[in-house]
């Protein structure tokens, strides 16, 4: 029964479902009309918004745009190491059935998520295309768009995870000061009462088994399955290799193809490593030079830049030569094409939405929960509102703070409202195509063709996150 519902709803999507940077200027014009509807804004007044420095041309945003293509190269970098991508086929290799296959695909790239997002969503692809090619060498027939749509699980986890964008920001008392204002009575929040809380571990922990059974119960029979030899694969087994210049002088050759340069840098990023995550530690190893042997742990500090440097480090490791390192950033920046061309068009929603749209869509909700259903309407609402702004943290800045002013006025812990609109966030991603731009490259696969098994999965991951925010 699951089968046929997932198969009838991706049918419906192949047909109706636009390119996703057509659907960025639809939602555009939608929000230019839900402006001039619902708000007192003039013509003038919304396109201003659209096209001004708190719109397509926000500098804050900007820096974030920047931010998630550092993370999505260094985590395809990371993803694309040779051992890495060895670790993959080997995975790709163990199912004996179409269901095991699926299973296995969205389990991996959902644990991978957790991780962080540039990563499991990266490796989910590239374990999604190389598992199709090792059932095909089996004679399994499986169905690829499928395979597809759970390579892409990872993208409904990721803000309950080490990169989710709200509650790292939350624990950046800059951040708060500037999204929040100074005497908003909102103060940092440690990891530890919102990534690392029991709520999340339950919601989380849910959906790392929920996804790989609902998705695997989706697969079609035999003679139903779309063959991986009907699309256009991305080249090669997911590892980067760069080809030898025999011509090459010696200095270039010593600096580019050895590992010399890399373990220069590799010294000062471990220094900050140590010193971020072991600060006690580093100040005893070295003599009080580095660390501070009161200082806690800085993984309930982690933000986006000090993901971004751990994966850098990390990805230098497996790497080890600049030359091959330099090669897989390039391989994975062109993935950042459709961040490139589509972030302004949703920065520009983002403005117009902050001429009241979110507010009132906030507060509509919330009017009709009530505080005891709050966590669950804003739930609800930071899922309607990732589908115009699929942004985390673009999104987390301007319902931050009115989902926790409704928190406050209600009596509800602040760190509940985060991961309520966390979790609102990510649970969209099944429908919004915007992020799923690499793994459509990698995969070959279209958006229409996996958005109807990721709406299921959505329907029952919305059930498993809405009942625990009621009763937790």
């Amino acid at each position: 029964m699951l089968a046929r519902f997932g198969s009838m709803l991706a049918r419906f999507f192949r047909a109706t479902a636009p390119d996703p940077f057509v659907l960025a200027i639809l939602l555009t014009l939608l929000t230019f009309g839900l402006a001039l509807v619902w708000t007192d804004a003039t013509p003038r007044d919304v396109v201003a918004a659209w096209s001004g420095t708190e719109g397509i041309w926000a500098s804050g945003l900007l820096a974030f745009a920047l931010q998630m293509c550092l993370i999505l190269v260094a985590g395809h970098a990371l993803a694309s190491a040779p051992l890495m991508a060895r670790v993959l086929k080997r995975l790709a290799a163990w199912p004996n059935s179409a269901k095991q296959a699926i299973g296995m695909v969205a389990l991996c790239a959902a644990a991978l998520g957790v991780m962080n997002w540039g990563l499991g969503l990266i490796a989910g692809a590239i374990l999604a295309r190389e598992t199709g090619r090792a059932m095909e060498r089996k004679g399994v027939r499986v169905h690829y768009p499928l395979l597809a749509a759970a390579g892409y699980v990872g993208l409904m986890v990721w803000h309950g995870g080490f990169s989710g964008s709200a509650p790292l920001t939350m624990t950046d008392p800059k951040f708060i000061a500037t999204t929040f204002g100074a005497g908003s009575g909102v103060e940092p929040l440690k990891l530890s009462q919102t990534l690392l809380s029991p709520l999340n571990f339950v919601v989380t922990g849910g959906l790392l088994v929920i996804a790989p059974l609902v998705l695997a119960l989706m697969s079609p029979k035999a003679d139903e399955c779309h063959a991986l030899g009907q699309y256009t694969l991305g080249e090669g087994d997911g590892a980067t290799r760069v080809a030898d210049d025999p011509g090459k002088p010696m200095l270039p050759r010593l600096l580019e193809d050895t590992p010399i340069v890399t373990v220069l840098l590799l010294g000062a990023l471990f220094v900050w490593a140590f010193g971020f995550y072991a600060p006690g530690l580093t100040h005893a190893l070295t003599g009080g030079a580095f660390g501070d042997a009161k200082a806690p742990s800085g993984i309930n500090k982690l933000g986006l830049n000090e993901v971004i440097l751990t994966l850098l480090m990390l990805g230098l490791v497996l790497h080890a030569t600049p030359r091959r390192y330099a090669a897989a950033i390039a391989d994975g920046a062109g993935a950042c094409g459709g961040i490139l061309l589509q972030f302004p068009l949703y920065f520009g929603i983002l403005g117009v939405m902050k001429l009241g749209l979110v507010d009132l869509m906030a507060r509509e909700i919330a009017d009709i929960a009530g505080p005891d259903g709050l966590p669950v309407a804003t739930f609800v609402s930071a899922g309607v509102v990732n589908m115009f702004v699929p942004s985390g943290g673009g999104q987390w800045a301007i319902q931050g703070p009115i989902a926790l002013k409704s928190a406050q006025d209600a009596g509800i812990p602040l760190e509940k409202m985060v991961m309520a609109v966390a979790y609102g966030d990510q649970l969209t991603n099944m429908l919004q195509p915007f992020w799923a731009l690499p793994l459509l490259a990698i995969t070959g696969v279209k958006a229409r063709e996996i958005v109807g098994y990721t709406a299921v999965l959505m329907v029952a991951a919305a059930l498993w996150i809405g009942v625990w925010l009621w009763v937790m």
